[in-house]
C-alpha cells in the first residue's frame, strides 16, 4: 500500500495496480474523452478501494454528477477522513484479506434477501435430530447385541433418502454463503473498524449508524455468519457422505444459515452500501491529504458560471503541472481558445472537465478556487474513427457533436441539468470553409440553449468570425522560437493570455521533425511513365 501511495503522488501509472475497469458505453458523455476510466485514469489515480462495492461507489460518483447537496455532505466527510491515514490504510488493509477482492456480492445479496429453501418444512426440523438420534441408539443397541437384526440401516437409508431431498436446496443456500465467507469476513472486519471510529461529521454518524450496535451490529452479525459458513463440508471432500449419512449435517447449518437470514437478511445490503460509500469517500479523502494544497469547491445551483482561479490538471505530475485562471460563462457566452500545436488548448479542457468531475463528486480540485453551478459535462476531444462500424472521422466527430446537442437542447427545455461543454479542435475533419460554417452553427446553438462551455481551435477565421465575436471570450496560448545556439528551437510556457493567437507553428514543428522540404515539391514535375 505505501508503494501504490508513493507511485499516486509522482503519477507512476506503470507501477500501480492494473485499473479496474468498469462497464462505460463509448457514448458516455466523457468518461474517454477526460481520461476518467482506463489507464492513467482519474480512477486509477483514486482507486484505493478494497472491495467491489467500494468501486462501483466511486466510479459511479466520477461517471455521474451529484446533487449539490449531496457533493457538500461528501466535502465534510473528506475533510474529516483525509488526515486519518492509519484508519484509511487499515480499512484497506482488512479489505485487502477477502480472498476475493473483486468478488460480486451479488448472489450473496439475492439469498440474504430471498426466501427461505428449508425452514417452512417443521418436519424435516425435526428429522434433523430424530433421524440420526435414531440410528446412534440403534447402532449402539445392536454392537451391544439387543437387537437381533440390523435395525440401524433403517434410519440410516432414511437419511440418505432425505438427505438427498433436501440437499439440492441446501447445496444452493451454502454455496451461496459459503464460496464468499473469507470475503464476508473481511467485510466485518472493516465493519468493526467502521462501527469503533469516533467520528465527528454528520454524514459519517448518518452512515455508520447504519451498521447498529451491539451483538445485532453489521459486524457482529457477519462475523457469527462467517463462522456458520465456514462450519459447512465442501462436497468434494471424502467425509462429506458419511458425515451426511450419519448426521444430516447440511440440514443443520442450512437451518443455522435461514434463522441468522431471518434476523439480519433485510439489512445486509445497506450495509454493504454503506461499506461502499466509505470506502469511497476514503479514496476521495487520500487525494485530499496527498495534495494539501487542493482546495473544496463551491458548488452551488445559484451560480451561473465556472470561475477557476490557478486550475490545473489533476493527472499531471506537481512539478510539470501549470496552472490557469479561467471563466466559463454566463449563459449567452462561450470561451474561445486558440494557439498553435503542442501549446496547452487540450490541456486546458482537460483539466476544466476532469475538476468539475472531482467538484461534484465531493472531492477537493485541483485549483486554488474554484466556484461552479450542478452541470452535465459533455465532451468532443478525442474522436476516433471505427473501421468496424464503417465511421470515418468526420462521422465520428458529427455523431458527437450531435450527442452533445441533444443534451444541451434537453437541458434548455427543463429535462436536465445545464450543460458544460468542451470541444477540442472542432471539427478539423473538413475542409477550413465549410468547417467554419458549421462551427459557427453548432456554437451559436449551445449558447442559445443557455448551455456553458468552451471551444479549441487553431483555426483563426473561426476566432475572426463576425456573428461568434460578441459571444466569444477569447483567449490564448503561444509558442516561443529560441535565439542563439544554445537556445531551443521552441518553448511553450503554457500559460493563458488574453485575445486571440497571433502566431502558427505547424512549418517550424515540421523542419524540427526533419520535413524541411524544399518549396519545389509543392508543385512537382510530371512523372514519366
Amino acid at each position: 500500500m505505501q508503494r501504490d501511495a508513493i507511485a499516486r503522488v509522482e503519477r507512476r501509472w506503470a507501477d500501480l495496480p492494473a485499473p479496474w475497469q468498469p462497464p462505460v458505453s463509448p457514448d458516455h458523455p466523457y468518461a474517454f474523452d477526460l481520461d476518467i476510466v482506463g489507464r492513467a485514469s482519474l480512477l486509477q489515480l483514486l482507486n484505493t478501494t478494497a472491495t467491489r462495492m467500494g468501486r462501483e461507489t466511486l466510479s459511479t460518483w466520477l461517471l455521474s454528477a451529484s446533487p449539490p447537496a449531496e457533493a457538500r455532505a461528501r466535502q465534510g466527510a473528506v475533510a474529516e477522513l483525509a488526515p486519518q491515514l492509519d484508519l484509511r490504510q487499515d480499512l484497506e488493509h482488512r479489505g485487502r484479506t477477502a480472498a476475493n477482492d473483486e468478488a460480486d456480492p451479488a448472489p450473496f445479496l439475492a439469498w440474504a434477501e430471498g426466501p427461505d429453501s428449508l425452514s417452512g418444512q417443521t418436519w424435516l426440523r425435526w428429522y434433523a435430530w430424530l433421524g440420526p438420534a435414531a440410528l446412534g441408539i440403534l447402532a449402539a443397541a445392536s454392537y451391544f447385541g439387543l437387537t437381533p437384526y440390523p435395525l440401524w440401516a433403517i434410519p440410516l437409508l432414511l437419511n440418505l433418502a432425505v438427505g438427498a431431498t433436501a440437499g439440492r436446496s441446501a447445496y444452493h443456500t451454502i454455496s451461496a454463503v459459503a464460496a464468499d465467507h473469507r470475503a464476508i469476513a473481511a467485510y466485518a472486519g472493516q465493519l468493526e473498524l467502521l462501527t469503533t471510529a469516533p467520528f465527528t461529521d454528520a454524514h459519517l454518524q448518518r452512515l455508520r449508524a447504519t451498521f447498529g450496535e451491539g451483538a445485532a451490529s453489521a459486524p457482529a452479525m457477519l462475523r457469527r455468519l462467517g463462522r456458520l459458513a465456514s462450519m459447512a463440508i465442501p462436497p468434494s471432500s471424502m467425509l462429506y457422505l458419511p458425515i451426511q449419512a450419519l448426521t444430516l449435517w447440511d440440514v443443520h447449518v442450512v437451518f443455522a444459515l435461514e434463522r441468522w437470514q431471518q434476523q439480519a437478511g433485510s439489512q445486509v445490503r445497506a450495509w454493504l452500501e454503506a461499506l461502499g460509500t466509505f470506502e469511497a469517500l476514503a479514496a476521495l479523502a487520500g487525494l485530499s491529504h496527498d495534495n494539501p494544497d487542493w482546495v473544496f469547491p463551491q458548488l452551488a445551483d445559484a451560480n451561473d458560471r465556472l470561475v477557476a482561479t490557478q486550475i490545473g490538471h489533476p493527472l499531471l505530475r506537481g512539478d510539470v503541472r501549470v496552472h490557469n485562471t479561467v471563466t466559463l460563462g454566463p449563459p449567452g457566452t462561450f470561451l474561445l481558445v486558440t494557439g498553435s500545436n503542442m501549446s496547452g488548448k487540450s490541456t486546458l479542457l482537460r483539466s476544466i472537465g476532469v475538476n468539475t468531475v472531482l467538484a461534484q463528486a465531493g472531492s477537493t480540485v485541483c485549483a486554488e478556487a474554484l466556484s461552479l453551478p450542478p452541470v452535465a459535462i459533455w465532451t468532443s476531444v478525442r474522436v476516433q474513427d471505427s473501421l468496424e462500424r464503417g465511421v470515418s472521422f468526420f462521422l465520428a466527430e458529427l455523431q458527437r457533436l450531435k450527442l452533445v446537442v441533444d443534451a444541451a437542447t434537453q437541458a434548455n427545455e427543463g429535462g436536465s441539468l445545464r450543460v458544460l461543454y468542451l470541444l477540442d479542435e472542432i471539427l478539423q475533419g473538413t475542409n477550413t470553409a465549410e468547417r467554419s460554417v458549421a462551427a459557427r452553427q453548432i456554437i451559436a446553438y449551445l449558447v442559445q440553449q443557455g448551455a456553458i462551455g468552451a471551444v479549441s481551435t487553431h483555426d483563426l477565421a473561426l476566432a475572426d468570425d463576425p456573428r461568434l465575436e460578441p459571444l466569444a471570450h477569447s483567449v490564448h496560448f503561444t509558442d516561443t522560437v529560441g535565439e542563439g545556439p544554445d537556445a531551443p528551437p521552441m518553448s511553450f510556457d503554457y500559460q493563458l493570455r488574453p485575445g486571440v493567437a497571433t502566431t502558427t507553428n505547424a512549418l517550424r514543428l515540421m523542419r524540427l521533425i526533419g520535413l524541411d522540404l524544399d518549396e519545389a515539391t509543392a508543385d512537382p514535375a510530371p512523372v514519366r511513365g
